[in-house]
């Protein structure tokens, strides 16, 4: 049994990964890839969330990111690294982080004693994520933890977020979700990512959305409006608390009262950044 309350694991994660992700909409982001001669939005995403595994080709990135079409990764990869290497990437993607939470946050806000808090706390809480099957968090967890508060916050965010997410693959695949079902069946909720969205940036066509959504109907998962049937929502329930519980040591090891003061820290900058227009609009919602 938990010594947490119920899904405080998950709404700490809920408040670190948006500001966390918040690099890759960001035009400091793209500017930093550019300057490296990276200048397809696509290639500089593939490049600067892969790179901490190296020089990896397509099939690595389409295992560990589950939901692009695994052609459009290939369009990019390995091509990407003749381009730039991986320690150059990372190297740009931290300036863009700097930059980025900079603008977002306001140097008050990041020279801030709660930033370096918060900093403190997700590192401690990521002390005890593991590596043994999460691929994304293990290539992350051996990048060295950067000294300024604000950038070591972004890092063990990171660190939270694909430990989080390499789990919550795993809860997919025993789910017996493929990766377009699992795009389709996450946006009939409500708090996945619009379906303009993902056919824009995920490689996949209308045809393959329309697909998907007639399979998960003939599971009885989907209803003919395209919204999750009783047996649909159970089956999204269950895989959140599934990833609860294979994301549960790092919450744990913080403790009750170390999650709270967390996640009442990454809201509000959270919301700092939301307010400073961190995100497109209609970037998330049901068609």
């Amino acid at each position: 049994m938990s010594s947490l309350p119920a899904r405080a694991g998950r709404r700490c994660h809920n408040a670190l990964n948006p500001l966390h992700s918040t690099v890759y909409f960001s035009p400091d982001f793209a500017k930093e890839l550019a300057q490296l001669g990276i200048e397809d939005a696509r290639a500089a995403y593939f490049a600067g969330r892969g790179a901490a595994m190296g020089a990896v080709g397509p099939g690595v990135v389409t295992a560990t990111f589950y939901n692009f079409n695994h052609e459009l990764i290939a369009r990019h990869l390995p091509a990407v690294w003749d381009t730039a290497s991986p320690g150059a990437v990372l190297d740009a993607r931290l300036r863009a982080v700097d930059s980025t939470l900079r603008r977002l946050l306001g140097d008050e806000v990041v020279a801030s004693p709660e930033l370096a808090e918060a900093a403190q706390l997700a590192l401690r809480a990521a002390e005890a994520c593991t590596r043994h099957a999460r691929p994304l968090y293990a290539a992350h967890a051996d990048l060295p933890v950067p000294d300024e508060p604000h950038l070591a916050y972004w890092h063990a965010a990171t660190l939270l977020r694909e430990h989080r997410g390499d789990g919550h693959l795993a809860a997919l695949l025993s789910a017996g979700l493929d990766p377009l079902e699992a795009l389709v069946s996450h946006t009939a909720t409500g708090k996945g990512m619009a379906p303009r969205w993902i056919l824009a940036t995920r490689g996949w066509r209308r045809t393959d959305w329309e697909a998907a959504e007639g399979r998960l109907r003939e599971r009885g998962l989907l209803d003919a409006e395209g919204e999750l049937t009783e047996d649909g929502v159970r089956l999204r329930t269950e895989l959140e608390e599934h990833t609860d519980r294979i994301d549960l040591a790092p919450y744990e090891h913080l403790g009750a009262e170390g999650v709270e003061r967390l996640t009442e820290l990454a809201r509000g900058f959270l919301m700092t950044a939301v307010v400073a227009g961190a995100f497109p609009e209609g970037i998330s919602g049901k068609p």
